[in-house]
């Protein structure tokens, strides 16, 4: 539904995208993470309309948005990133309104806007100017927006930002009841867990590149080889020193005087490290590998990146 085929776009010798290749299906949601920079909003744009890319390819529901942009984009709904509609306007004016230009004729558009309000809980919102609404309620009025023309395919730039946590809640159902009625989804964010709480897929990006893609399931599980183990004993000793000098492969993050959080690297494996272990003194009280979650896993993919 949503494809992107070796995408690439440069402004002079700066490189947003490079080489991004990707592929939403109907009822699925692809989330976009990512730092700010990474490419995300520019990548959105392109598949928008918005902005030509300098290579590869986009298309929406099969149609080309270079060679039928119009008719590639009938198939699409976007909310960008700063949603502002007219300040002064009342907010179902500015939906029918907006209806209208979308090609709904007039008592059509009036229907319309009531079906795509009423989930939203914007019915009660209608009469109010835009420039009374809550960042939140704004924020539903861009969704709204971009669900007017029922599009297959949704574009949606950072849509839970200035949300509060019931909010964030309830605009995740409802991303959720539009997928499952068949939409394809795509959302930028560089909030992790929202990304965990409602992405079937996620794509890491920094500087305009893939980093990883997959299930959630399956990121953690590449998370969990990447998660610190954590050490707690009892006594004072040196055992901090001494297993500097035993295993120099251990990467030490946190460390106090009867605690360790480590990471593995190298030859020696946890096997050599037990039997190192039960020959000491000291009392050992904990020792397990700390639960992973998609934060670790960006941090290591982002500093090899850097390295």
């Amino acid at each position: 539904m949503i494809r992107a085929l070796h995408l690439g776009k440069h402004y002079g010798k700066i490189i947003a995208v490079h080489d991004l290749s990707f592929e939403v299906r109907p009822g699925e949601i692809l989330g976009f993470l990512g730092p700010n920079g990474a490419g995300k909003s520019t990548t959105l744009r392109i598949l928008s309309g918005f902005h030509p890319p300098t290579s590869g390819q986009a298309s929406i529901a099969g149609l080309d948005l270079l060679q039928d942009s119009l008719a590639a984009r009938r198939h699409l709904g976007y909310l960008p990133e700063q949603f502002a509609a007219p300040p002064e306007m009342r907010t179902g004016e500015y939906l029918r309104y907006r209806a209208c230009l979308k090609g709904l004729p007039r008592r059509q558009a009036r229907q319309r806007v009531a079906e795509v309000a009423e989930p939203l809980g914007l019915m009660d919102r209608l009469r109010q100017p835009f420039s009374a609404l809550s960042q939140g309620f704004r924020q539903r009025v861009g969704l709204a927006d971009a669900l007017l023309a029922d599009p297959p395919a949704l574009l949606l730039d950072e849509p839970f930002r200035g949300l509060d946590p019931i909010q964030r809640r309830e605009f995740r159902q409802r991303l959720r009841d539009l997928a499952d009625e068949g939409r394809a989804i795509l959302f930028s964010s560089h909030v992790l867990p929202e990304v965990e709480a409602v992405a079937d897929r996620v794509l890491v990006l920094h500087r305009g590149q893939t980093l990883a893609e997959g299930s959630c399931a399956e990121l953690l599980a590449r998370a969990q080889a990447q998660t610190p183990f954590r050490l707690r004993w009892l006594g004072d000793s040196n055992l901090k020193a001494d297993l500097a000098v035993a295993f120099p492969q251990l990467q030490v993050e946190q460390a106090d005087d009867q605690s360790l959080t480590f990471r593995w690297h190298g030859p020696k494996t946890p096997a050599d490290f037990f039997s190192w272990l039960a020959l000491r003194p000291e009392e050992i009280m904990e020792y397990r590998r700390l639960d992973p979650d998609l934060e670790d896993l960006f941090q290591t993919l982002v500093e090899e990146a850097e390295a």
